[in-house]
């Protein structure tokens, strides 16, 4: 099934008082029922209104995801499962309080809540957006990023040690630390939420070595922790750092949607200049406050979905910015909803500056490019956005992009493709942007 994220959740005792109080409801009572012939007649009407929830419960799903395409992605059958046994579950609850007796009203009041939990238990384990109960409720889980606080970080050194023949000192922490800090919008006037940044050991050193940093986005819903909390991604880059004496990229979780539904499509329009935010001023805070290279070669990206589409936006919309991007789940084109709504948002309701703004347009447009890597990856179940990947793949291609395409044994579109991508892709990406004129070589 591939490299899959530990969730854990309550999914196993849950799911099994679900399934026992919703046979308890359903099935006649054992003192008197069997033998009834009104109890068995009652069941059958319990069974068929269950039956019934089901059906409604999987239309409700074909609507709102399909015909709707309300969250811009198929539903997995998984989740489709999930949200009919909801619908029957509570189904079958209303049924037993309004026909049963006492006992069976209480058992039903009990199910209620059981039919909620217990999908939603199962659908966060197919998507691993929650790997813990902290990183659903908590909005802010880093706390602020003290950059003043580390000798050599406050402020890029003139002359820096030779990167090259950096040497770690006795001491340097074994892993690296999280934290947030806010990056203003001071060229583009973007509202953006507070960035999460991710220092490798060698970044919190007295001395640090000069870095290549990869900006990372998230997708739409989304937030800049999400990479942290259900990506795992500081995890990748400890055991990165951890083979190469220290040695890593930043990671700057910057925030290209001011909220967490608003889909800025990563272009400058009426809607937000999300593009001027994470191209200039993003590398303009991280230039002045770390020690970072400012080779093109040295920057790179990564993203999910719609951080995605954005990532492979910004490789091949400005290629004097980034050299390499890892995009997990890419769309084919930036999408609010349908071409004609995303064109009327962001882009004055002309579907041709629309088109433009594809990935692969870009593409078109800038080739041929010659320093620049393309990591594309989706879930081997996420039909339509494997497909997105290997068109996005053959344009990057004739663009001279050199471009990997692979995809996640056994996981759709979530979490858990997030993560096996960041284990099998980024520490590729790492080593490309390691190699920039002036970056550190573990």
């Amino acid at each position: 099934m591939g490299t899959r994220l530990q969730v854990p959740t309550k999914l196993v005792p849950v799911d099994v008082l679900f399934g026992v109080a919703a046979l308890s409801v359903l099935l006649p009572a054992l003192r008197t029922g069997l033998s009834s012939r009104s109890g068995w007649r009652r069941t059958g009407l319990r069974a068929a209104v269950t039956a019934g929830g089901a059906v409604l419960g999987y239309l409700a799903c074909w609507v709102v995801g399909d015909l709707l395409n309300a969250f811009d992605v198929v539903l997995t059958d998984v989740t489709r499962m999930w949200v009919a046994l909801a619908f029957a579950g509570v189904a079958l609850a209303v049924t037993g309080i309004v026909q049963g007796g006492r006992g069976r009203r209480v058992l039903a009041a009990v199910l209620v809540p059981l039919a909620l939990l217990a999908p939603a238990l199962g659908i966060n384990v197919d998507y691993a957006a929650y790997p813990t109960l902290n990183a659903l409720v908590q909005t802010d889980p880093f706390p602020p990023l003290d950059l003043g606080s580390e000798s050599g970080v406050e402020t890029v050194a003139a002359t820096p040690a030779p990167a090259p023949a950096w040497t770690p000192p006795v001491g340097m922490p074994a892993v690296g630390r999280i934290g947030t800090v806010r990056i203003p919008g001071t060229r583009s006037g973007f509202p953006a939420r507070p960035a999460v940044v991710y220092l490798p050991p060698a970044a919190l050193t007295a001395d640090p070595p000069t870095l290549p940093v990869i900006v990372s986005l998230s997708g739409q819903p989304g937030s800049p922790s999400d990479m942290f909390t259900a990506g795992g991604i500081a995890g990748v880059l400890d055991q990165y750092a951890a083979a190469h004496h220290g040695i890593a990229p930043i990671v700057v979780s910057a925030d290209q949607l001011a909220v967490p539904g608003h889909n800025t499509m990563c272009v400058d329009s009426m809607i937000g200049n999300a593009a001027t935010y994470i191209t200039q001023d993003v590398p303009a805070w991280v230039t002045s406050h770390l020690r970072v290279t400012d080779d093109h070669r040295g920057w790179g990206l990564v993203g999910f979905s719609q951080g995605a589409t954005c990532a492979t936006q910004f490789l091949s919309g400005y290629p004097d910015r980034f050299g390499a991007a890892l995009a997990v789940s890419s769309e084919l084109a930036p999408v609010d909803r349908s071409p004609q709504n995303s064109a009327d948002e962001a882009f004055g309701g002309s579907l041709a500056r629309w088109r433009a703004a594809a990935p692969s347009a870009l593409m078109a447009a800038n080739a041929p490019f010659t320093d620049k890597s393309l990591w594309l990856t989706a879930g081997s179940t996420d039909h339509a956005f494997t497909a997105s990947a290997q068109r996005i793949g053959k344009a990057a291609e004739r663009a001279g992009i050199h471009t990997t395409v692979a995809f996640a044994p056994g996981s759709g579109h979530d979490w858990n493709t997030v993560h096996w991508s960041l284990v099998q892709e980024l520490p590729r990406e790492a080593d490309l942007l390691l190699t920039a004129p002036g970056s550190a070589r573990g």
